[in-house]
């Protein structure tokens, strides 16, 4: 992989208040568990961990959920069962990151061969 080149896939979920995110390692693994629930969920998430982001779509400043924002939306505050509920019922996003552009360091100018 080129230096910074990434790819990022998240589920995204459009709330009656707000948008959330849960961010997805593997993607195949993902939609084999859509067809097959058996597959654990540690298998393509690594962080259990819930998104919101204002009502900014997918995009926008990600903050953890709290119980409460959890709650009114899900009518739980169970983190494994929203994130369960995100999953079934929300939009896969894939984004790739460029590499970036520009010198290596710079500081090491002077030792390189004339």
């Amino acid at each position: 992989m080129t230096r910074g080149e990434a790819t990022q896939s998240k589920i995204h979920y459009k709330g009656k208040q707000d948008d959330f995110l849960v961010f997805v390692d593997d993607v195949d693994t993902y939609k084999k568990w859509l067809n097959d629930k058996s597959t654990p969920l540690a298998h393509f998430i690594s962080a259990f961990q819930v998104f919101v982001t204002h009502r900014q779509g997918a995009q926008g400043t990600y903050d953890s959920a709290s119980k409460m924002a959890l709650s009114a939306e899900f009518d739980t505050d169970n983190t494994d069962d929203v994130i369960q509920k995100i999953l079934e019922k929300g939009t896969l996003q894939i984004s790739e990151m460029p590499e970036r552009q520009g010198p290596t360091n710079d500081s090491m100018n002077s030792m390189r061969a004339k």
